[in-house]
């Protein structure tokens, strides 16, 4: 038996250009399922792979009339997978074509993008404490001329004043998004696409929608101060990084614009843009002070009239 499996082994040939085919595969479906890691493409895809897998069972328990209605549904299913998974695709082209460029030839200095993550930090901070809504948007690689031009265009410096003008509310810019590239200004009151997903397990205003958008077609940066709770979040690659103060704004903001990516301590839970949900906070009980009914001697009734004092203790008054 151990003589036929060294035979077996013996026998078998591994060539170079195997092994590098099966290394470009692996690279290839890694990059796919990375492209659509916490988006609504994965449960797609689940669904294409349990079609997939009815279809290979009819064929196997000789089902011809299952087989045929699948075959004649594959045909239709790739034009519908190509409508469905558009945003993935351009997605994905979109970094082939990042890849070629040239852009990391002609990236910001760090002392630039420290200055810019702490004026866009300051500003979403200050506009947080006031309920002012705003939304910023950094570009990174890819260009946002198109969504700049729906705007007015600025071409100014940055600073915080700049932006804490521009959202002033009932201003004639504070309504639409502000586009930064590099430390300046490019455009405001721009007009984005909204997002093409949809959370259902909240309610999201036009600005978040608009972030994630954006962010699910470019590589760009947003930052959203919501106007009704006063809190700032983070959105990059249609994932939502709720209640950032000022110095992890800036330090997300920091790492964004420099390296790509998040810091740990910064990144969503579950890379996706669900609100945590909230614990309930624990009541502190007294157990001397509660009696053997279970109920405090200083607790109201249900009918709002305050519960009678207990007796005091013999003796007690003359003390």
């Amino acid at each position: 038996m151990l003589d036929q499996l060294r035979g077996l082994l013996s026998s078998i040939e591994i060539q170079p250009i195997a092994i590098i085919d099966v290394a470009l595969t692996a690279l290839l479906i890694y990059g796919v399922f990375s492209l659509i890691r916490g988006t609504r493409a994965v449960r797609l895809v689940i669904g294409v792979i349990v079609l997939y897998g009815v279809y290979v069972a009819a064929q196997f328990f000789g089902l011809q009339l299952l087989s045929q209605v699948l075959q004649a549904g594959a045909v239709v299913g790739v034009v519908a997978v190509v409508v469905v998974f558009q945003p993935e695709l351009r997605r994905a082209l979109e970094r082939i074509g990042r890849v070629g460029s040239l852009g990391w030839l002609f990236s910001p200095t760090l002392g630039s993008v420290e200055r810019v993550a702490r004026d866009v930090a300051r500003a979403a901070t200050e506009l947080a404490a006031q309920r002012h809504g705003a939304l910023i948007i950094l570009e990174r690689e890819t260009g946002l001329e198109d969504a700049a031009e729906s705007g007015v265009m600025l071409h100014a410096d940055l600073s915080p004043e700049l932006l804490l003008s521009l959202f002033t509310p009932r201003g004639a810019l504070h309504d639409g998004a502000v586009i930064l590239r590099g430390d300046r200004v490019l455009a405001a009151g721009a007009v984005l696409p909204l997002a093409e997903t949809t959370v259902q397990s909240e309610r999201m205003g036009t600005r978040h929608r608009a972030a994630l958008g954006i962010t699910e077609q470019t590589d760009a940066v947003a930052v959203v101060v919501s106007e009704e709770t006063g809190t700032v979040a983070l959105v990059e690659r249609a994932r939502i990084v709720r209640n950032l103060d000022e110095e992890r704004l800036r330090t997300a903001l920091t790492a964004l614009l420099s390296s790509g990516d998040l810091p740990r301590v910064i990144r969503p839970i579950a890379g996706s843009g669900r609100r945590p949900r909230p614990t309930r906070p624990r009541l502190n009980r007294r157990r001397a002070d509660t009696p053997e009914g279970g109920r405090s001697a200083a607790a109201t009734p249900a009918s709002g009239t305050p519960a009678p004092a207990a007796p005091a203790a013999p003796g007690a008054e003359h003390r």
